[in-house]
């Protein structure tokens, strides 16, 4: 576990089962021991979701006395999308997928999860399919699922696994990522951890050494997993508790 910060410039976070449950509220010990951070380092809070996702789950749970704000980059869709904070939350640029491109994603999904013997359960929470600017995102139970129900559907991975397969030999042209916990993630080809770090290190001039990046998926197969492959110093936590007690730990 990594004790001392002070070599880091920018610490990564990914958000859903790193600060947050997947889809639920950062707990306020959470907001409050970021808070703290900013005041030492800039912090990137990283994800697959829109922002609108980071607005309900992070945003609105951080005190609202935003002295540190600019010490915070919010990083929705993989880092397809950045914004950062002057007075407001302020969108720097959106890489988004062409509507040709979304065409040939959807169809070429449609088709892999026939093949992929995917049957939609009689009761689906929210959109299955999301159309997300710069991503296509699959939620085999909706995007709205209750945890315990999302938990169990899927819990080895080898439903979305097979679709997945599937549908990248249809899009090879595309990166097709098994992300969450019910869900499959279609970007253009690079546009992963991996790519929102890289933004990073260009829009703030730092080398990889001033960087560590903290994420609860960073086994092979797993969405943050292509963060190793930057040369940033990688963090693997079980859950937000392990998370927290980390910050703290830099805190004292």
């Amino acid at each position: 576990m990594t004790d001392n910060i002070s070599k880091y410039d920018l610490i990564m976070f990914d958000l859903d089962g790193t600060l947050a449950p997947s889809k639920s509220s950062i707990e306020p010990a959470m907001a409050e021991a970021l808070i703290k951070l900013l005041e030492h380092k800039k912090v990137a809070v990283i994800s697959g979701g829109i922002f609108s996702q980071f607005e309900n789950q992070f945003l609105k749970i951080l005190p609202a006395d935003s002295r540190h704000y600019e010490n915070l980059f919010i990083m929705p869709v993989s880092g397809s999308c950045l914004y950062v904070w002057k007075g407001h939350w302020e969108l720097q640029y959106a890489e988004n997928l062409s509507p040709a491109e979304k065409v040939t994603i959807r169809m070429a999904l449609e088709e892999a999860l026939k093949e992929g013997g995917y049957e939609q359960p009689d009761e689906v929470f929210g959109e299955t399919v999301e159309d997300r600017g710069s991503q296509i995102t699959f939620s085999a139970i909706g995007q709205s699922a209750p945890l315990d129900v999302k938990a169990v559907w899927d819990h080895d991975r080898s439903k979305r696994g097979r679709i997945a397969k599937i549908l990248a030999q249809k899009i090879p042209q595309f990166e097709v990522v098994v992300g969450g916990m019910t869900s499959i993630d279609i970007t253009r080809r690079g546009v992963d951890k991996a790519y929102g770090i890289k933004k990073m290190e260009g829009f703030l001039s730092l080398s990889p050494d001033k960087i560590l990046f903290v994420g609860d998926a960073l086994f092979e197969g797993g969405n943050d997993y292509p963060a190793k492959s930057t040369g940033v110093d990688c963090e693997q936590v079980s859950g937000p508790e392990e998370t927290l007690k980390l910050i703290n730990g830099w805190l004292v």
